[in-house]
């Protein structure tokens, strides 16, 4: 693949230097050979338009939908940025391990000071206190004292309520945006689905409508013999141009419809080239009678994303409502001090334990807590609205399902009563009993009923992936 659009620079470099050929070989042979000019661009048209349906061939890369699979599972930016926002509160959720395991620091400070209290609580932490040092000349107006101090710090805590609850918190909105990840991945998948499909329905107009213009080009042959004949006006002949041309814009409509598609289909698997993804497969009803017997599972990754979302509201309102009880620390710390830089001549240490209670702190808790409530009652019914809300999409769906199948008969019905009006009158056109506007009624009748069909394959067959998204 990392050769493709080096291989696609050279193919297109040919086809501009066989084209710049061709045309210098046509000026010199129309003028040399003006009686064979015509004869001779119809072979270099051929040879021309051969060369290019080479070309257009090789930039075309068939695919099968579980490939498009396989790589929007490892490429989508969606999926990809899910993965990240799982990871960003899974780090939330480690940060909370700090309620149990101790902080632990260690400093190195410089010091050279002449306040007489530093200076002599310097001297004592060094342990070089002399009898001359308490002459209170000495004590009121000391020299400049040196000090370096080394010292490693520990804290330990040991019990702390709110904590435990705002670590129950994390664990929750962590598993939450796991289970929305793989939701994510679900409806990602849909979605490529669809592009898929929608893929398989722009080539599939493109050959409806490549065959409308060869049937429309045969029709205007034969009303080009009748005109000749003397059987049919000029007003007739415009009306079988104008056919025509409307066919060739339909269909140059459906090739650009081609190339939007494999351009989102390319899209959503994250790849960036200049090929033209093809479907390997064609586009046809999947009938499956089985799905109106399922049901809303209760379990499914979204709703249960939504419950625990919930549940980490709950324990932040308990969070803030155990912030009420006091909490115990241990607390350490081992010091070396010196007159020297990283000196360790003198050395001691402190252990204790502290037990704080923050009794009333104005009404910040208590407005905390009252918005935390708040908060927990409003996930409660955003789920409760979520579960119903789905309910109500799954049973729309399942109705839109049977509508689309029951359309699907119906439109099939119609193409195939309009392709049979159209061979008729067809065959009435050729023996001069058909009047020209009625047979372009019936060509365009007949092509609109085979796009119309294209489009209800298409909208049964993504009702149908999107009932069963529904379900999972």
């Amino acid at each position: 693949m990392e050769l493709w659009p080096n291989y696609m620079s050279y193919m297109l470099h040919i086809s501009v230097t066989f084209m710049t050929a061709l045309r210098f070989s046509l000026n010199y042979f129309c003028v040399e050979q003006k009686n064979k000019s015509m004869q001779l661009k119809k072979s270099v048209f051929i040879v021309f338009f051969l060369f290019n349906i080479l070309i257009i061939s090789a930039q075309q890369e068939i695919i099968s939908l579980e490939e498009v699979l396989e790589k929007v599972e490892k490429n989508n930016y969606s999926i990809k940025i899910s993965e990240e926002d799982y990871n960003a509160a899974k780090a939330d959720f480690n940060q909370t391990n700090a309620i149990f395991l101790p902080n632990i620091s260690i400093s190195h400070t410089a010091m050279a000071t002449t306040n007489p209290l530093m200076a002599f609580g310097s001297k004592l932490n060094q342990e070089i206190l002399t009898q001359a040092d308490f002459n209170p000349a000495l004590l009121n107006d000391p020299g400049e004292v040196k000090n370096f101090t080394t010292k490693i710090e520990i804290q330990q805590p040991i019990f702390n309520a709110d904590g435990l609850f705002m670590r129950k918190a994390a664990k929750a909105k962590m598993n939450a945006v796991e289970l929305q990840s793989e939701r994510t991945k679900d409806y990602i998948k849909l979605e490529v689905t669809k592009a898929y499909m929608q893929l398989q329905v722009a080539y599939k107009a493109v050959e409806v409508l490549e065959k409308a213009k060869e049937a429309a080009l045969e029709n205007k042959k034969i009303a080009d013999n009748n005109f000749k004949q003397g059987y049919m006006q000029k007003a007739d002949i415009l009306s079988v141009e104008v056919h025509l041309t409307e066919v060739e814009n339909q269909l140059l409509s459906a090739k650009s419809s081609v190339q939007n598609a494999s351009d989102n289909l390319k899209f959503l698997m994250g790849e960036q080239n200049e090929s033209v993804l093809r479907p390997g497969t064609e586009l046809k009803a999947e009938l499956d009678l089985s799905i109106y017997n399922e049901s809303l599972s209760p379990n499914r990754a979204d709703i249960d994303a939504m419950q625990q979302s919930t549940e980490a509201y709950n324990s932040m309102h308990k969070a803030n409502k155990m912030s009420y009880l006091p909490s115990l620390n241990a607390f350490g710390s081992y010091e070396m001090y010196d007159n020297q830089i990283f000196g360790t001549d003198a050395k001691g240490y402190l252990v204790g334990a502290q037990l704080s209670w923050n009794v009333f702190d104005g009404y910040k808790r208590i407005g905390k807590i009252q918005k935390s409530k708040a908060e927990f009652d409003k996930a409660e019914i955003g789920l409760e609205q979520y579960i119903n809300k789905s309910n109500l999409e799954y049973n729309t769906a399942k109705r839109q399902l049977k509508d689309a199948e029951n359309k699907l008969y119906l439109t099939n019905l119609a193409s195939e009563q309009s392709k049979e009006a159209l061979r008729i009158r067809t065959n009435r056109f050729e023996q001069g009993l058909e009047k020209t506007s009625d047979l372009l009624i019936s060509e365009t009748q007949y092509m609109q009923k085979q796009l119309e069909y294209l489009q209800t394959v298409f909208n049964y067959n993504f009702t149908k992936a999107y009932v069963e998204f529904l379900t999972k």
